[in-house]
């Protein structure tokens, strides 16, 4: 292992929550161990990126409702797929190298996880995404 694997799993915060046990399935397990803290770890980066996603895309985002904010962020997520691939380099780029071996292993059913996960994080910050930023 090299310094970078020693160190990434190291930056990443603790999720109590986040349980991992046997009983589990290997892609439950992954979510728990890795996919979670990863995310949380990027959480600012993903406000920014998906701040500028509504710059240059729909900059009227701040003017939905509620729930028409958290359908757009959805819909970003889910279907456009460029957007969807630079979500997961941002989460696949803090991998060790035996983490992706993992991932690739059942990559589709952990991008399902992945994104879920990152949407919900998108929903849960939602009144950050309301400040517009002065730019």
């Amino acid at each position: 292992m090299n310094h970078r694997d020693n160190e990434l799993p190291r930056l990443r915060p603790e999720i109590p929550s986040a349980r991992v046990s046997e009983k589990m399935s290997l892609e439950e397990q992954f979510q728990n161990k890795t996919l979670r803290p990863v995310i949380k770890l990027q959480n600012e980066l993903f406000v920014e990126v998906f701040r500028n996603y509504i710059k240059k895309h729909k900059n009227s985002f701040h003017a939905y409702s509620v729930e028409k904010k958290l359908s757009f962020i959805e819909n970003a997520i889910q279907r456009d797929i460029k957007f969807r691939n630079n979500l997961k380099g941002i989460v696949i780029g803090q991998f060790t190298v035996e983490e992706y071996l993992l991932y690739i292993e059942n990559s589709s059913a952990l991008n399902k996880r992945m994104m879920n996960i990152v949407k919900e994080r998108m929903f849960s910050n939602i009144q950050l995404l309301e400040q517009e930023m002065a730019y």
